[in-house]
């Protein structure tokens, strides 16, 4: 089982275009979730000890079901790197446990998220995010997601 999944993408923007994907509530709703899934909440408190609250829905044919999750801050260093920790939450924020929301027994309760920003050449920015924790029997599908939510975030640039 996965105790870390991790992507890494180049994208044509600078440093500070990429960084505002992660701050811009609108920008968060464009990306967060895997593909043919939306987001319809992103409340950032960008801010070391904030805590943000989005969700990402399912579409219609997978059951529309919307999964919530906050974001803790535990570290930022402005353009370098993120650090928060990742929990499945209800639609109030408050955080909850995995299998109230239809996930397997051995999904983790809390993912520490490393997001960092590098300068590459030509003005593009090389961004990796590092989910820390037992992905348990999701694993293939926890990587997967990551990928497909990254991806997403190409379309705004």
């Amino acid at each position: 089982m996965a105790k870390q999944i991790e992507v890494t993408k180049t994208f044509n923007a600078p440093v500070e275009m990429v960084w505002q994907v992660w701050v811009d509530p609108e920008l968060v709703k464009r990306w967060w979730g895997p593909k043919y899934f939306t987001s319809p909440v992103a409340k950032i408190d960008f801010r070391e000890g904030g805590k943000s609250l989005v969700s990402m829905q399912a579409p219609p044919e997978m059951g529309n079901q919307e999964f919530f999750s906050i974001w803790e801050y535990v570290k930022i260093i402005p353009l370098q790197s993120i650090e928060f920790i990742q929990s499945l939450a209800d639609a109030d924020g408050k955080k909850t446990d995995p299998t109230k929301v239809g996930m397997p027994p051995d999904f983790p309760l809390d993912i520490k998220t490393v997001v960092t920003f590098r300068a590459v050449e030509n003005g593009k920015t090389e961004m990796t995010v590092t989910e820390y924790a037992e992905f348990g029997s999701i694993s293939n599908f926890a990587q997967i997601g990551l990928e497909q939510s990254i991806d997403k975030m190409t379309a705004i640039f």
